[in-house]
């Protein structure tokens, strides 16, 4: 990663803050205009506040540079969910931090296996790549999921 992780603050945010909207609103567009909306899969702000959700902003300074959220599943499984990161801060290592992170908390709280639902058009394989690198390896759809030509999935142990 070319910033130190020091360099990062990650925190818990109550999705109060018009930067966080603003960046779940593109992330919510970018969402949409990538696949059909029946097989979009991601949590509205409702969603993002239920409470086996928790979800985290990550900044440099006071620029709001990414989110990511972890949802509870059950049985010792949890998922993750709305990784993205602000245009500004592509390339930088935001998402490889953040979910560091994530899966940190994972552990910590006990989970077994980390799970994800993502994209699978071309605008999804950087996306894609974070995840393998990070020991996410394709799977069959879990929990409430079912198969589609537009969604990938992937898991690992923890």
């Amino acid at each position: 990663m070319p910033e130190s992780a020091a360099v990062w603050r990650i925190v818990e945010d109550d999705l109060s803050g018009a930067p966080i909207r603003a960046l779940l609103e593109v992330h919510f567009a970018g969402m949409l205009a990538n696949s059909p909306a029946e097989s979009c899969h991601f949590l509205d702000f409702d969603g993002l506040r239920a409470g086996d959700v928790t979800f985290w902003s990550i900044h440099r300074g006071d620029e709001l540079a990414g989110c990511g959220a972890l949802k509870m599943l059950g049985n010792a499984q949890g998922e993750i969910k709305s990784m993205r990161t602000a245009e500004a801060f592509l390339r930088q290592g935001v998402a490889a931090h953040m979910l560091v992170h994530i899966v940190d908390e994972a552990r910590n709280r006990g989970l077994e296996r980390l799970s994800l639902e993502t994209g699978s058009s071309p605008a999804f394989e950087p996306a894609l790549a974070l995840y393998r690198a990070h020991g996410f390896a394709d799977c069959e759809p879990f929990a409430d999921y079912r198969p589609d030509p537009f969604s990938r999935f992937m898991t690992r142990a923890l």
